[in-house]
């Protein structure tokens, strides 16, 4: 692997920090965006990226193509759960972590965009019973 070195801004530093594990991940993500042309394939191993693990989880679920009851009745694991349960313990007592407080931020995320699958999916069965 290529070692890459670059100077920024103090801000934008502070600002990538938390998500300094991702950021091979997400400079892919924005070289497609910008459809900038690249000869090699990205070769991103979701175990050296430290992705949160409820984000693989539903992603193996999404992957699946799940009907819309499914995806109404999906939760996250147990061990995603309580996890979660700590991050916001820690958020209440304010004793987060930057990567913590991330993480916490992935789940947000995930709970958003599950909330907006559901109200599809639910959509979706809704107009067969008509």
């Amino acid at each position: 692997m290529t070692e890459f070195t670059i100077q920024i801004p103090d801000e934008l530093a502070q600002r990538l920090e938390p998500l300094q594990n991702r950021l091979p991940e997400l400079l892919w993500r924005l070289l497609d965006i910008v459809n900038v042309p690249i000869t090699i394939q990205p070769t991103v191993n979701p175990e050296t990226t430290n992705i949160p693990a409820v984000y693989q989880e539903v992603i193996d679920f999404l992957i699946k193509g799940p009907k819309p009851e499914e995806i109404i009745n999906f939760k996250v694991s147990f061990q995603s759960q309580t996890r979660l349960q700590e991050l916001l313990e820690k958020n209440r007592s304010a004793t987060l972590s930057q990567m913590e407080l991330a993480e916490l931020d992935v789940y947000e995320q995930l709970e958003q965009m599950m909330i907006l699958l559901k109200a599809r999916a639910y959509s979706a069965i809704t107009e067969h019973d008509f």
